[in-house]
């Protein structure tokens, strides 16, 4: 069975961090491209950020740029997002989803093959 596990959620106030975790299992993790979904209230899905199956190539939309950092343990079958100076508007449930090649910048669960439960991030101003 497959399994994307996120973790790492939680209330934080603003200017704070929190780092993400999402656990993979089921399947060939090291050969998926991994992103990072969110979803705030009344609004649409959103990319935050991908990396490669390598984890040289770490990709991110403008608004997060210097703030998360995505990175990935082959090893452990995990994907994590460092999350710091976070915003109110950061405010989301954020999502893992794994493809065996990057979906670039798409946010439609239907370009990934596998796509977490999400984890509930909220900054508080």
């Amino acid at each position: 069975e497959v399994q994307l596990v996120e973790s790492g959620g939680g209330l934080v106030q603003s200017g704070g961090s929190l780092k993400l975790s999402c656990a993979a299992s089921g399947f060939t993790f090291g050969t998926y491209d991994m992103t990072w979904v969110r979803q705030a209230p009344g609004k649409g899905r959103e990319w935050v950020s991908a990396i490669n199956s390598g984890g040289l190539t770490t990709y991110y939309r403008d608004s997060v740029k210097g703030r998360f950092t995505i990175s990935r343990d082959n090893a452990k079958n995990t994907v994590y997002l460092q999350m710091n100076s976070l915003k109110p508007e950061d405010t989301a449930v954020y999502y893992c989803a794994a493809a065996p090649a990057y979906p670039s910048g798409s946010s439609d669960p239907k370009k990934y093959g596998y796509w977490g439960q999400g984890t509930q991030v909220t900054v508080s101003s």
